[in-house]
């Protein structure tokens, strides 16, 4: 087999939808897999729906997944320009060579005369479609003779350039992922190659880019299957080798009925695209899974078992490890259903992974965001005291913002079942032990031994006291262990909580 080269190649036409990612990363991963050049090419040929940053989004999301093109638009490569806006010429040679072969023709039916026609078959109950059984009795150069197409051309009237699709065939298709396919010729029609404006349709600059620029494997979403027998057939008109295909099945809304969109999102509160988008024309902000606090290894892991799986049923893997054991073979045609519970799973994995040094940058900002002071020394324990129950490091300051504010009140319910008779004599015990010691005796193991001693010696209930401190501390029965809670609070801030929980009196 000839080198593997595939490509990813949006349009920008907006923000990167999650689907998109998952294409992207299932071509960088075969190409990996293979020893292959993964290629970015932007397809921007409709620019009536070009959207200003979209192409700068693209490139910036793929760089945050850490999905990186060694071939492409912002990556250079001997096979460009990979625009295809900067591509026009290109495509206008091949559509006049296929119009030579007599395999395409000139088409100069206007809007009106094509409303027209499709009015009338509706009236009849038919659909119309520009294709092998009509083409001849409508406004083109295989209906007009050689001397009236000239003199449209020479007089400068409007026109397309058609596909002539052959008629009675069956074609064999075969698929990757999907299998054989049998497509009969007359139930496709003459899709446009070359616009009026100059510019060619997705289907033409597709099948040149892709001959040009020497990709093996076609890689792409499903919604691109009712294509294919269209493409294949260019590849044949031109007398090109086709690449083989493989068409990945859609990404699915959580209720697992329908394709997954904006509003699927919005309703379940995920994200769908990577990083923030802002669309200008509407005025609104969407936000992006880098944004809402993924890491973009779990985001990644968990889009790669969306759809395929591994035969050893392991869960967790790196991006070399994926690519080391991604099979096309194995991935589904079903659709995958969007788990938002799964990839809440997958980012605490990721979580629990890293380092507290590795995830205090990201902690510290969030302190910034709600004006909070950052002390590297004592949100590292704070991290490590929380990370292992939570999926973001935003749980982690959510959990732990007692480490942070103060309480000014009291859970009520744990009040009434902790205090009682003996709570000012423990809340005084508590004071005078702390107030003994040395700020360099805030540690867990002295602490600890501290306070079971002191509560024996004085004689006073284990439990009682114990929660009577947490809640003195914390203003409700939750943290880590309580020695662990006075060290990363320190002397100082201790001796002051339970002061103001003596003058609240632990009841509000």
């Amino acid at each position: 087999m000839s080198k593997v080269r595939v490509r990813f190649a949006p349009s920008p036409t907006g923000a990167l939808h999650i689907g998109g990612v998952r294409t992207a990363l299932y071509n960088y991963l075969f190409a990996k897999k293979h020893g292959g050049d993964f290629l970015l090419r932007i397809e921007d040929t409709d620019q009536t729906r070009y959207v200003e940053g979209a192409e700068k989004y693209i490139l910036d999301a793929l760089a945050w997944c850490g999905i990186s093109p060694n071939e492409g638009q912002g990556f250079g490569g001997e096979f460009g320009p990979y625009k295809q806006s900067e591509r026009k010429e290109i495509y206008k040679k091949y559509a006049l060579e296929l119009v030579e072969k007599k395999q395409a023709y000139y088409a100069f039916d206007t809007p009106g005369e094509l409303d027209s026609t499709r009015k009338n078959h509706e009236q009849s109950g038919e659909t119309f479609t520009y294709g092998p059984l009509n083409r001849e009795t409508l406004n083109n150069s295989l209906s007009l003779s050689p001397e009236e197409v000239q003199e449209k051309l020479t007089a400068g009237i409007p026109y397309v350039i058609r596909f002539k699709i052959p008629k009675d065939k069956t074609l064999h298709l075969q698929d990757i992922i999907r299998g054989n396919i049998n497509i009969e010729s007359n139930t496709l029609d003459d899709k446009i190659l070359f616009k009026s404006d100059g510019m060619p349709t997705y289907h033409l600059a597709n099948v040149v880019d892709d001959y040009l620029m020497q990709i093996t494997h076609v890689i792409r979403g499903e919604e691109w299957l009712p294509s294919m027998a269209l493409h294949v057939l260019l590849y044949q008109a031109f007398g090109f080798q086709p690449p083989l295909f493989a068409h990945l099945p859609l990404l699915l809304k959580p209720e697992g009925k329908g394709k997954l969109s904006k509003r699927d999102a919005d309703k379940h509160g995920f994200p769908i695209f990577p990083l923030n988008w802002e669309d200008k024309t509407e005025g609104t902000l969407a936000q992006g899974f880098r944004e809402a606090g993924y890491f973009p290894e779990a985001l990644l892991n968990f889009l790669a078992l969306l759809s395929w799986s591994d035969p050893s049923g392991e869960e967790i893997f790196s991006l070399d490890e994926l690519a080391q054991r991604f099979e096309l073979e194995n991935v589904s045609k079903s659709g995958a259903r969007f788990n938002v519970e799964k990839i809440h799973w997958y980012n605490g994995q990721y979580l629990q992974k890293k380092s507290s040094q590795e995830i205090l940058p990201i902690f510290e900002n969030l302190l910034r965001e709600k004006n909070i002071t950052s002390n590297p020394s004592k949100d590292l324990k704070v991290i490590e005291s929380l990370k292992e129950r939570a999926s973001f490091v935003s749980d982690i300051l959510e959990e732990g913002m007692y480490f942070y504010q103060s309480p000014k009140t009291f859970d009520t319910k744990a009040a009434q079942k902790v205090l009682g008779e003996k709570t000012p004599e423990i809340v005084q015990f508590y004071l005078e032990l702390f107030a003994s010691l040395q700020e360099s005796q805030f540690t867990f193991e002295i602490l600890s031994e501290k306070i079971k001693q002191g509560i024996t010696d004085n004689q006073l209930p284990m439990g009682p006291s114990m929660q009577t401190l947490r809640l003195g501390l914390v203003g409700k029965m939750a943290g880590p262990d309580v020695a662990l809670i006075l060290e990363i609070l320190g002397k100082e801030e201790s001796i002051s909580r339970l002061i103001f929980a003596k003058q609240y009196n632990l009841e509000g």
